[in-house]
Formats: C-alpha cells, structure tokens, sequence
C-alpha cells in the first residue's frame, strides 16, 4: 500500500526545515482539509509563504501541488468508506498458505512500524508514565476493546487509571474532574465517531493533554491531540483492522513497564498481596 500523506510527514519531519515542519503540523491538526486548498491559504494558515509551501510538498515527494492535493482527495475518499463499499475479499486459501488477509495484517504492522519513530513510542510512554494527574482512556464502536487493554495494565502500573465504558452522557460527566494534570487517550479510525470527537474537543478545553491513536488517514481529533500514533487497519476486507495498533498498544505497555520498573513492581507485588 502507497505511504499516506501523514505516514510521509512522520519519516520525513526530523529533517525539515523549521517553515516546513510548520506546514507539517498545521496539515496533521487540519488533515487533510487543509491541504485540499489553495496554496496561499495553507500558507496563511502556517504562517509561512507560499515557496515553503511547495518545498514542504515536493520534500513528500510530489512533483507539484496539484498532484499533493489528488493524493490528499483518495485519502478523503478512504476516511468515509463504509463496510458495504468495500471487498469482502478473497476465501481463505487450502494449505499451508496465509490468506491474503492474515498477509495483510502482517503488512500491516510491518509499515505501522516502519513509520512509527521510537521517539514517538519514547514520548508517549513518558507521557503515561508520568504519575501526576489522572489517566482516561476511551475508544469507539470497534476500537474500545483497545481502550480497556491498555487500561487494564496501566492501572497495575500506576495509579488513577479509569477506563471510560458506557454511553457518551457518562464520559461527559467525567469532563468535570478533568484538567491540565490528567492525559485522556483515545482510539478513534475511520468512520470516525462525532461523539469521540466531540469529547475530546471538550476534553482539550479544559487543558487535558490528549493521545490519539488511530489510523494513517488521520481521526480529526489529531488537530487537538498532543501526541498523534497511527497505525495501518486497511485489508482486504469489509472491516478494518486493529491487529497493528494492538500491537502498537503492546509495544507502549512495555515501553511504559520499563519505564515504571521500580514503582510498578511494587504495585504488582502489593496488588498480588490484595488478591
């Protein structure tokens, strides 16, 4: 599969120029809407000129502005693709052959990771390590099996760690014991839900820091969100895939564990005194 627009910008951000790494981040927080207008106003949207513009685009790898924007418009096209729109795909295969789905998968998670900088797993454990503040974790229809995962281990590790269940009137009520110390972390991919997005937006006016996970086209709650991972769910398939950012989940938790090697085992061997 062809590297997303926002895949680009993550292997190729480090080496950017500061006017350009401000194109980058002003397309992640409008993505990819931002992008699909004219140059002079996504200039004056990042507050650059117009030249930092083109660099930026050509530094992706394209050879001009309106073939950026054709590339920006088939994501578009893929962020609300819904189930019945797509392949079911092929039958599982006799023998000893993977099906073109597992193939997929493990794909899958081959880019996610190729994508993904260890500094970027680096600053989000950190971000959960820390102690101060309270931890929210929240996902949508299909990913909040994620959600309850990584919550269900960070609270071993750490203290006031609450997985949100339920109905959206409940996680609203959390909002009013939110605030600038506490981390609310969401998983959201496409067809994005508005009830997610409406409560992180909620969430960010109220100074809680956010950590999105998602998948290479970008949940529009990136434009809030202090640390963005995306992972690649696409297979041949009517359904998305979870399995690479399950495994990106796993890959934090131990991030995190290392992290909180002398204070977590303390908990663990407390909690197993409990039990």
């Amino acid at each position: 599969m062809i590297s997303s627009i926002a895949e680009l910008i993550a292997d190729r951000i480090d080496v950017m120029p500061a006017g350009e790494r401000r194109a980058a981040h002003t397309l992640v927080s409008h993505y990819p809407l931002i992008g699909l207008r004219t140059v002079a106003e996504f200039s004056a949207a990042a507050g650059v000129s117009s030249p930092t513009i083109l660099r930026f685009v050509a530094r992706l790898g394209f050879q001009n502005y309106p073939e950026f924007q054709s590339a920006l418009q088939e994501e578009l096209a893929a962020q609300v693709q819904s189930p019945a729109s797509r392949a079911l795909g092929p039958s599982v295969p006799s023998g000893d052959a993977a099906s073109p789905l597992v193939e997929a998968m493990l794909d899958n998670m081959r880019q996610t990771f190729r994508h993904l900088p260890q500094r970027q797993i680096d600053e989000v454990a950190a971000r959960l390590a820390e102690r101060r503040g309270h931890m929210y974790l929240v996902g949508g229809r299909f990913t909040d099996p994620l959600a309850r995962y990584l919550a269900a281990h960070l609270a071993i590790l750490r203290p006031n760690v609450f997985h949100l269940a339920g109905q959206e009137s409940i996680w609203r009520d959390r909002l009013i014991d939110m605030g600038k110390r506490d981390v609310l972390v969401i998983f959201d991919i496409r067809r994005y839900q508005d009830s997610l997005v409406r409560f992180a937006e909620k969430a960010h006016q109220r100074g809680v820091q956010i950590v999105l996970f998602t998948d290479q086209w970008l949940s529009p709650i990136a434009r809030v969100a202090r640390h963005v991972i995306a992972g690649r769910t696409a297979v041949p398939s009517a359904w998305d895939s979870s399995a690479a950012l399950f495994a990106v989940v796993e890959t934090v938790i131990g991030a995190v564990t290392g992290r909180l090697e002398a204070t977590g085992a303390q908990r663990i061997r407390e909690i197993e005194g409990l039990r």
